[in-house]
């Protein structure tokens, strides 16, 4: 992973998108690629979409200026848009092959020089085998890479034959498994914080840290998802792809390099010494009206919240407990990973000072798109007297002049596979040692329990935690910017 400027930049590209009028491309990938477009940090491209839908390229450009205007996190100006909608083809699925070949064929001779190809499957789990055999058809497979959405696979077995089937066209370095909480600026603040500070690496395992919680509620709904909801449950879709991921930046051992086999390794070896899931620490949960969501069973066991206990058996984290919770129709929606520090082994301050009644000292990674942390430790309230009370510093990005220069998850994530940088994706043999490790619950998952829509979830999640708490709701509010 080198600097952006320290690269050397990537050949002309085309970009085959795959699900192209979805709700992922218009959202995010689109208005992404507009911005690497118009930002000058991508290379000169075309990009072919392809869906289920009938249309014309006319029509999918009007589709394509649309999402950037309506989703684009920045100003989206007439004539960029213009320029950009010139770089956007369409060929309808049902044309086949040989359409799709002609197509990227004809976008290639609009690009000087030697090109590179870029397949992104934004499409459902069962469509991955048919879009790369339709690949292999169009002879667009040699010298490519592809971006494969989550998740992957549904178990171990699953996860296997996806590998096993997906290795037959592509080699492994010419696949990049996308996880977008990893293309956050945040997460990789996690990589620079650990790894560049001298204060914090000696105190980063498991005689300082007590605990660590890493929290994604939503307040999202299903909105309309119950075809890919009802077969996947908030475990295989949030816990496997994105919060292990999150987990092995958190507790990784420092690389030999900030390169891609180096850290793939060392996350690698977390999952590895990760010890498999038991369902006496999972807490299932599903809300109440899930079952009348248009689609989904009436007698639907698809959880919609889990919050589970899981445990790394090495030498650096041995007896850290590290609970990770996520789920549908919360109280808020936040990213929180949350570092519990020890107490001091003797308190020498007098009984009713304050000390250790607002839990501990944390470390606190919020990794919503604008980037901060906090540290929150005692201090002496001011006055006379040794009372203390919960203190806190806090970083936001929005604060640095830096503020403009971020970019969203997807817009990195492409870019990097366009340099073949794979740093921030995922392996298959850590994919399926997740699932390996995913297995006791897969096979004997316990009840689910209902809880009102706008809750913090089941009620017996505090037996989980107990006797520490949970972190959320987040109860230091982060100071706005003057």
């Amino acid at each position: 992973m080198t600097p952006d400027d320290e690269r050397a930049s990537p050949e002309p590209h085309v970009v085959v998108l795959f699900g192209a009028t979805g709700d992922l491309a218009r959202r995010k990938l689109l208005p992404g690629m507009f911005h690497l477009a118009i930002s000058r940090l991508a290379p000169d491209m075309r990009i072919v979409g392809t869906s289920l839908e009938d249309m014309d390229d006319a029509q999918f450009r009007e589709l394509a200026v649309r999402a950037c205007r309506e989703f684009s996190s920045r100003p989206a100006d007439d004539d960029q848009l213009e320029q950009f909608a010139r770089q956007l083809h369409y060929v309808p699925q049902e044309k086949g092959a040989e359409a799709l070949s002609a197509a990227v064929k004809a976008a290639r001779a609009a690009l000087e020089g030697p090109t590179r190809l870029l397949h992104y499957l934004s499409v459902p789990p069962a469509a991955a085998i048919p879009v790369i055999q339709t690949l292999e058809a169009a002879g667009l497979v040699e010298g490519s890479r592809v971006i494969m959405e989550k998740p992957f696979g549904t178990d171990l077995q699953s996860a296997k034959a996806l590998n096993a089937a997906i290795h037959t066209a592509f080699a492994e370095p010419q696949i990049f498994r996308i996880d977008h909480f990893l293309g956050k600026e945040p997460a990789m603040n996690i990589l620079a914080f650990r790894f560049a500070n001298g204060f914090i690496e000696p105190i980063w395992n498991r005689t300082f840290i007590d605990h660590i919680q890493i929290d994604v509620p939503e307040q999202l709904s299903l909105e309309g998802r119950a075809a890919f909801y009802e077969p996947t449950g908030a475990f295989r879709d949030m816990v496997v792809t994105h919060l292990f991921q999150v987990l092995a930046f958190v507790a990784m051992e420092p690389p030999t390099a900030l390169a891609p086999e180096p850290i793939s390794e060392e996350k690698n070896k977390v999952f590895r010494s990760m010890l498999p899931l038991k369902p006496s620490n999972v807490v299932r949960g599903q809300y109440r009206g899930y079952r009348e969501e248009p689609g989904v069973s009436a007698t639907s066991d698809t959880e919609t919240f889990v919050a589970l206990k899981c445990e790394i058996d090495n030498w650096r984290w041995a007896g850290v407990p590290f609970y990770l919770r996520t789920g549908k129709c919360l109280a808020e929606g936040q990213r929180i990973i949350s570092i519990a520090f020890r107490d001091p082994p003797r308190s020498m301050f007098p009984a009713g000072c304050g000390v250790g009644t607002q839990g501990p000292d944390h470390l606190t990674f919020d990794l919503a798109d604008d980037s901060r942390m906090s540290i929150s430790f005692y201090g002496k309230r001011p006055g006379p007297g040794m009372l203390l009370d919960k203190q806190s510093m806090q970083f936001g990005l929005e604060g640095t002049a830096d503020a403009d220069d971020v970019l969203e998850a997807y817009e990195r994530l492409i870019l990097d596979a366009m340099h073949g940088d794979r740093t921030l994706y995922t392996t298959s043999c850590g994919i399926e040692r997740l699932w390996e490790v995913s297995a006791p619950l897969l096979e004997n998952p316990p009840p689910v329990h209902p809880y009102d829509a706008g809750s913090w979830g089941p009620s017996n999640i505090e037996e989980l935690i107990a006797p520490l708490e949970w972190r959320l709701p987040f109860e230091r509010a982060w100071r706005a910017r003057e």
